[in-house]
């Protein structure tokens, strides 16, 4: 190693730090996706079903019955 070449050293690692922070990470993203599925407020939740129902209705009305007529 004298004619020029340093040598490489590797970063030592301590692994319950890693698994910690690994876990952390895996709990946020867990945290994250639990908040977009539950976190919206009531009010929202209801206008929310009560426009699907309302699509739903408004597509079922111009749905096209088996003999080829509108209902």
């Amino acid at each position: 190693m004298g004619n020029g070449m340093k040598a490489r050293m590797s970063n030592v690692i301590n692994l319950r730090t890693a698994r910690k922070r690994a876990r952390r990470q895996q709990d946020d993203s867990d945290a994250q996706a639990r908040r977009a599925a539950f976190g919206m407020p009531k009010a929202e939740r209801d206008r929310l079903r009560a426009t699907k129902a309302l699509t739903e209705r408004q597509l079922d009305r111009h749905r096209l019955d088996d003999d080829g007529e509108e209902r």
